[in-house]
C-alpha cells in the first residue's frame, strides 16, 4: 500500500513507521483476541467476557486511523468518471474542488468528534452548529465507563484527575473514545497535506489512480516484450 509513499525527512520515515506499527499492533491484538476467545469458548467453555467490546474498541481505532494513513499515501478508491472525461487544467480545478470539499468535511468531522468525546474527558463542548462558536459549560462525564473492560491498575493515577479520587471499577470510556478527535484531527491534517501536494502539482487527486488501467497497460507492455 505504500510503496508509492516515501517520506522525505527522517521525522517523516519515524511518523510513518509509527502509523504503519500502530495499525499493524491493533488489527494483531484484534485477531488474538478473538482468536483466544475462540479457543476458551469452544474447547474449555470459558469466554473473556471482555474480549468483544475490546475487539469492538480496537475495530473502531483501526478504521480511524487507517482512513488518514491511506489518504497520506493515497490508497482511497474513488470514482473518477468525470475526471477521465476532461483535460488536465479541468481536472487540476476538479481535484482542487474536491480537496476543499474534503477539508470542510473533516472539519465537521473533527468539530463533531470533539463535542462526542470532551465530556467523557472531562473538557468543553464546541459552541455552534457547524462551526465552532468559544467553548459551552459541558456536564462532565468522565466518570462513565466501558461496559466489561477491567480497568487496569497501572492507570489508576486518573483516578484522582479525572474520577475526583474515586475508583474506576471498569476502564473510563474516555480513554478508548480519544480515537474519535485522534483519528479525525489526523484525516483533516492529511488531507490538508494532500491538498497542498494538489496546488503545487506534487499529486494528482485524493483517490488512487486507474488501478485497472493499469493493470491492463502492463499486461500489453509485457505482450510486446514477448
Amino acid at each position: 500500500m505504500s510503496a508509492k509513499y516515501a517520506p522525505k525527512t527522517a521525522f517523516g520515515w519515524a511518523v510513518h513507521h509509527a502509523e504503519e506499527t500502530a495499525i499493524a499492533v491493533t488489527l494483531g491484538v484484534m485477531t488474538l483476541i478473538t482468536f483466544v476467545n475462540v479457543v476458551l469458548r469452544y474447547v474449555f467453555a470459558h469466554s473473556m467476557i471482555w474480549g468483544l467490546e475490546a475487539t469492538l474498541i480496537l475495530f473502531a481505532w483501526l478504521v480511524l486511523l487507517g482512513m488518514s494513513y491511506a489518504v497520506k499515501v493515497t490508497a482511497h478508491l474513488g470514482v473518477d468518471a468525470v475526471l477521465g472525461l476532461v483535460g488536465p487544467g479541468m481536472r487540476r480545478i476538479l481535484a482542487i474542488a474536491s480537496a476543499v470539499l474534503c477539508l470542510i468535511y473533516a472539519f465537521l468531522l473533527l468539530k463533531g468528534a470533539w463535542d462526542y468525546w470532551a465530556p467523557f474527558g472531562g473538557f468543553e463542548q464546541t459552541g455552534g452548529r457547524w462551526f465552532p462558536e468559544g467553548f459551552i459549560k459541558t456536564r462532565d462525564q468522565a466518570w462513565y465507563e466501558t461496559e466489561t473492560i477491567p480497568m487496569p491498575d497501572w492507570l489508576r493515577f486518573i483516578e484522582g484527575p479525572m474520577n475526583q479520587g474515586e475508583a474506576y471499577n471498569k476502564l473510563p470510556r474516555f480513554i478508548p473514545y480519544f480515537i474519535l478527535p485522534f483519528g479525525t484531527a489526523l484525516l483533516f491534517f492529511r488531507i490538508a497535506q494532500a491538498s497542498w501536494d494538489i496546488l503545487r502539482g506534487r499529486r494528482e487527486a485524493l483517490i488512487v489512480s486507474h488501478e485497472a488501467e493499469e493493470a491492463v497497460a502492463e499486461v500489453r507492455r509485457m505482450n510486446a516484450e514477448d
